[in-house]
């Protein structure tokens, strides 16, 4: 049963199809991009934060100075010390942070690479309450002109998305991201599929959506019917691995199908029963996403 508060939401959206659609389209907008308040944590949260605080001091702490403000780069060292194997970028998804993928920094540490683990705009560590995938891309581009270039980059959920983009160059005004190989894990395919997900919740109609639409193409140069991480990997060519669990709800398996189907290049791994979130702390996955980044022949075999 919806809540009160989302009932009055969806009301006044329903409102300003009729009345006000381009209003109602900016408004929508906005709230797509609003994040979570960091300081607001469930129980579960709070506590993989606190128990990545070990983790999270063995980290030297960037913030770096980004279009949207300032942004958190975390950089790990490899485990041992050593010279480094390459550098891999992992970048997570919404309403995420880096203490979440501390088991995949873990595993390409021991692998022997540097890890730099970025916090998207308005998560973690990073400031601000607005993530975009021109402020995210932008994240990225930063990362990347202090870090790069990178081995891999390994992005879960919208931070897969944000990693095909950035690596398609798909920012106006952004150059793209030059990437040896790509893991993607739990990584939707066409954003605009998510944003439509996201209109059916708080009742958007068609003439709202298109305002709204209009919003993507200033910020980013494109209108969201652009961004299909499938195409994307049409062109790109590299080496790409996607992990996806096939009972995942909030991102369904067809988004995996899709990016699979886009060439040989793409490897399609199915992780069976670890839904959207912990197919992050598997093992299994781990494994494949350090070895995948590791072996330089793999994709020949």
């Amino acid at each position: 049963m919806a809540s009160i508060g989302l009932k009055v939401i969806r009301g006044m959206f329903g409102a300003a199809e009729h009345l006000t659609p381009r209003l109602g389209g900016r408004a929508a907008f906005e709230l797509f991009c609003r994040t979570p308040d960091r300081r607001k944590l469930t129980a579960g949260e709070r506590r993989a934060v606190e128990s990545a605080a070990d983790f999270m001091s063995e980290a030297r702490h960037h913030r770096l100075k980004a279009r949207s403000g300032c942004i958190t780069v975390h950089e790990f060292k490899p485990v041992p010390r050593r010279l480094a194997a390459g550098t891999v970028l992992v970048v997570h998804g919404w309403r995420s942070r880096t203490e979440y993928m501390r088991l995949l920094i873990e595993g390409y540490r021991r692998a022997g690479f540097r890890v730099l683990s970025l916090d998207l705009p308005g998560h973690g560590a990073s400031q601000g309450r607005r993530l975009t995938m021109a402020n995210a891309v932008d994240a990225v581009r930063v990362a990347d002109e202090w870090f790069g270039p990178f081995t891999c980059v390994v992005g879960h959920s919208f931070g897969g998305a944000v990693a095909l983009s950035a690596a398609a160059g798909a920012i106006r005004g952004i150059a793209p991201l030059s990437v040896q190989r790509l893991v993607l894990v739990a990584a939707p395919n066409a954003m605009s599929d998510v944003f439509a997900g996201f209109g059916r919740h708080i009742n958007i109609g068609p003439r709202s959506a298109s305002s709204a639409d209009r919003q993507v193409e200033r910020i980013s140069g494109h209108r969201l019917a652009y961004f299909v991480g499938s195409e994307f990997l049409q062109r790109l060519k590299v080496p790409v691995l996607v992990i996806h669990a096939p009972d995942d709800r909030e991102v369904s398996a067809d988004n995996a199908s899709a990016l699979g189907s886009a060439g040989s290049h793409v490897r399609l791994q199915w992780a069976p029963g670890l839904g959207h979130r912990r197919i992050l702390t598997d093992p299994t996955v781990v494994q494949l996403a350090v070895g995948f980044a590791g072996s330089a022949d793999e994709m020949a075999h």
